[in-house]
């Protein structure tokens, strides 16, 4: 989906349709969770300190999560996945990969079922997607930001190699910021740049992920699409620039870590029943609080207020003075109840 979060909200308030938009936070505190294109074009981004995006863009309009909201219109867009195929792999509330080798509707073309896909969630949801066509996750992941907002992108199988070679090194999925800006020191700029570099090469400047960029330059990912992904905890934790020591300095400081942490819950649509609270101490001592609830917690408000009573019930008076690193982490998913199923069938072909 293009700008999931901030579409929604100006498709529901035909009001900030064509205006910056950040979802999350305030003028003054918190963190943005999301940007519509008009303010991206600000330099606006997702976890950018919400006082930052201000003064990037003066005119931008700050809206409160909904996520209740998200997930309801995820759902739509997940009915209409399943509408071609069961093999749906999500991401996040607005992000699935599809198998469509064998589809429910016999469409011949990979390219015909992504458009129709599209189609059908402008009709039902009002909100655009862009799409990727490739002959793997990798490559298909590439393709569907290539050509964002509202677009799509095929790489086909006697395209792959090309592709990847003119592409520039920050826009292969799985190389970071840090990472990108580590290889043009090294003077890879290009897919090209990369692929000259052999694999005892790029482990030893990068370490395992050396073996990963190896073959994704190649355009080799073997990985199935998996609609019972398990994951076991998601969280985020924050060094700070300078010990905190009064309780209510640290409460102001685990609300845009709490921010973070269930924009990732929202985004893996896991929801844990168990927080845990990580606590490190200026002499690097560390210590964990969890508490485990009956019902996943689903919100901010829920994540927030229970990491505040964890942060209650620590006695301070037993440990050194001054905290300068603070996480939140949540657990115990729903789906680690799932078992996986095992699958067996035989190769088939589409075009692309």
């Amino acid at each position: 989906m293009d700008a999931f979060y901030a579409s929604v909200e100006q498709h529901d308030n035909p009001e900030l349709k064509g205006k910056p938009v950040a979802v999350g936070g305030s003028q003054e505190r918190g963190v943005v969770a999301a940007a519509s294109y008009e303010a991206r074009k600000f330099g606006v981004r997702s976890a950018m300190p919400s006082k930052t995006a201000y003064h990037k863009c003066p005119s931008i309009i700050f809206v409160r999560p909904r996520f209740d909201r998200y997930k309801e219109v995820s759902d739509v867009i997940r009915g209409i996945f399943h509408e071609y195929t069961d093999l749906v792999e999500p991401l996040s509330l607005d992000e699935a990969y599809l198998d469509v080798t064998s589809n429910k509707k016999g469409i011949p073309s990979a390219t015909l079922i992504a458009k129709a896909i599209r189609k059908d969630i402008l009709a039902k949801t009002g909100l655009t997607a862009s799409a990727g066509i490739s002959v793997n996750k990798f490559l298909a992941k590439v393709a569907s930001d290539y050509h964002k907002p509202n677009g799509m992108t095929l790489i086909g199988p006697d395209k792959v190699i090309t592709f990847l070679e003119q592409l520039e090194i920050e826009k292969f999925f799985g190389v970071g910021k840090v990472t990108a800006q580590k290889m043009k020191r090294l003077g890879i700029n290009t897919g090209a740049d990369l692929k000259s570099w052999s694999e005892e090469a790029l482990r030893a400047n990068f370490g395992k992920s050396g073996s990963f960029y190896y073959k994704i330059v190649r355009g080799q990912d073997d990985r199935p699409v998996n609609p019972e992904r398990i994951r076991k905890s998601l969280g985020a934790e924050n060094t700070f620039n300078y010990d905190l020591v009064e309780l209510i300095d640290m409460k102001m400081a685990l609300e845009p870590i709490a921010q973070t942490v269930i924009r990732r819950l929202d985004k893996a649509e896991s929801y844990g029943k168990t927080l845990t609270l990580k606590v490190k101490f200026k002499d690097f001592t560390q210590i964990t609080r969890s508490k485990t609830l009956e019902t996943p917690i689903t919100n901010y408000d829920a994540l927030l207020d229970n990491s505040f009573d964890l942060l209650e019930q620590i006695h301070w008076e037993d440990f050194p003075s001054g905290v300068r690193l603070l996480g939140i982490t949540c657990s115990n998913f729903e789906s680690e109840t799932i078992e996986e199923e095992e699958h067996e069938g035989m190769q088939l072909t589409l075009n692309f």
